[in-house]
């Protein structure tokens, strides 16, 4: 590469980081529905050949076809997750101050006999007067929010308009998603295109690995966990399963969390230490499933992350970027790792390394 190609390729990245930064508060819309018609292009890719004696469903239908299971798929499972939830959080609301009698009563005697630690009593009033005065503090800084929105003309008719947007963009790149793909290829400098092109490739199977099988994963953890849970008799198995099912995208931490909360439940609902025996049976069981079953066979050995690195992604995330940084700490980490890989082995393959190696 010359001097002047340099040069160019650095002005080039230099203007379009500087597009993006300008133009964030209006890229909303177009990133989340890139991401849902990159989600979805294998599924409409099948469709799109499935060819009946002379009917073939081509490429518009399939995307119809896709649209309407994603909407039946998301209003399924809000109809019938939602209200169960609800009704086990408000259980536990309307229960919380049983427990905390228990605790005073069974709990906090027998650590303070055996240990010999001093340990103050609950007050389950001084605890939910705390909790009113955090959720009206929430509330209130929500119906203020809600109450700006709804003054400010501008900010209701952006959000609108990011809903409106939204199916439509995604509609649109999900049909044109190949041949955007084509042009962009078509774009690359032609020696930089095989490399480009490798890359891409590599990219696509890591986050594909990640992105569909990590949830497919988490979906699985979540039914797992609730019906062992529910089989057991703990009220609130829904609610523990699904938050171990959606936290298990972190390796362990969802399985220990689950374990520790579920703990707690049965210890509060069943006075009994005996329950817990069950409850251990149940992560167990379902830590094996997603070591053995579940993350082999939907996620595959793609994304090659050590633990130790999911773990100091999803932190260095949430430090830097706070809870969308959770989010995209593991799908940027691993696009960064392919890079990474690539880079190792134009090392290995150069002639400092192997002067090195003599």
């Amino acid at each position: 590469m010359t001097d002047s190609q340099k040069w160019l390729t650095f002005v080039f990245f230099l203007v379009t980081g500087g597009l993006v930064y300008i133009l964030a508060p209006i890229l909303m819309p177009f990133v989340f529905s890139a991401v849902l018609a990159y989600l979805g292009d294998p599924l409409a890719d099948k469709l799109e050949m499935i060819k009946i004696k002379n009917f073939q469903l081509g490429r518009t239908n399939a995307v119809i076809v896709v649209f309407i299971a994603i909407f039946v798929i998301i209003s399924s499972v809000l109809i019938i997750l939602i209200p169960r939830i609800e009704a086990q959080i408000s259980f536990l609301i309307s229960h919380f101050p049983d427990y905390v009698e228990w605790l005073n009563r069974v709990v906090i005697p027998w650590v303070e006999l055996h240990l010999g630690w001093e340990v103050s009593l609950i007050e389950s009033e001084k605890v939910i007067s705390l909790l009113k005065v955090h959720w009206q503090k929430a509330g209130g800084g929500l119906l203020l929010f809600m109450g700006s929105v709804s003054r400010s003309g501008a900010i209701l008719a952006e959000w609108l308009m990011n809903l409106t947007l939204i199916p439509v963009i995604t509609f649109y790149l999900l049909r044109d998603w190949d041949g955007l793909v084509v042009k962009v290829h078509d774009l690359l400098p032609r020696r930089a295109a095989p490399t480009a092109q490798k890359l891409a490739v590599e990219t696509d199977i890591v986050l594909a690995a990640f992105m569909r099988g990590q949830f497919y994963v988490m979906l699985a953890l979540g039914v797992i966990y609730s019906l062992g849970l529910w089989m057991v008799g703990l009220n609130l198995a829904l609610l523990i399963g699904m938050m171990a099912g959606i936290v298990s995208f972190v390796p362990y931490l969802g399985s220990i969390v689950g374990f520790t909360v579920a703990c707690i439940a049965a210890i509060l609902q069943f006075q009994d230490a005996v329950y817990l025996i069950p409850i251990s049976i149940v992560f167990a069981v379902g830590q094996s499933l997603e070591g053995m079953l579940l993350t082999p066979w939907l996620v595959g050995d793609k994304i090659g992350l050590h633990p130790v690195a999911v773990m100091f992604s999803v932190l260095a995330g949430g430090q830097l970027f706070g809870f969308l940084g959770v989010l995209l700490a593991l799908p940027v980490a691993s696009v960064i790792m392919v890079v990474l890989r690539h880079v190792h082995d134009l090392y290995r393959d150069s002639s400092f390394y192997s002067i090195e190696k003599k």
